[in-house]
């Protein structure tokens, strides 16, 4: 897969204004992203989703995250996540492979 030290980069210039990866840290403007694998897109406790988001049937994984993340919103038409995507396939790998390390 990727490279998480890339992908923290990543995180951090584009998607950490957002969300959070560790459990204690709570939601931000965008829902709390650990435990991200394998949930259901709209079911993170305290957070209010889009009915869109809720409504999606998405389960995420590597697959859908990799679709997802070229752009939120043709994915997800309605998702309130104001994010342009990561067109680049090796960035949206590293991405991916940050996060399932660290909101595991």
């Amino acid at each position: 897969m990727g490279d998480a030290k890339k992908g923290a980069k990543i995180f951090k210039t584009k998607c950490a204004q957002c969300h959070a990866v560790a459990a204690a840290d709570g939601h931000k403007q965008g829902p709390n992203l650990h435990g991200l694998f394998g949930r259901m897109a709209g079911t993170a406790d305290g957070y209010s989703y889009s009915s869109a988001n809720k409504k999606s049937g998405i389960e995420w994984n590597d697959k859908a995250l990799m679709k997802y993340l070229i752009n939120p919103k043709k994915m997800i038409p309605g998702t309130k996540m104001v994010f342009a995507g990561l067109k680049k396939k090796g960035d949206r790998k590293d991405l991916i492979a940050y996060l399932k390390e660290s909101t595991a």
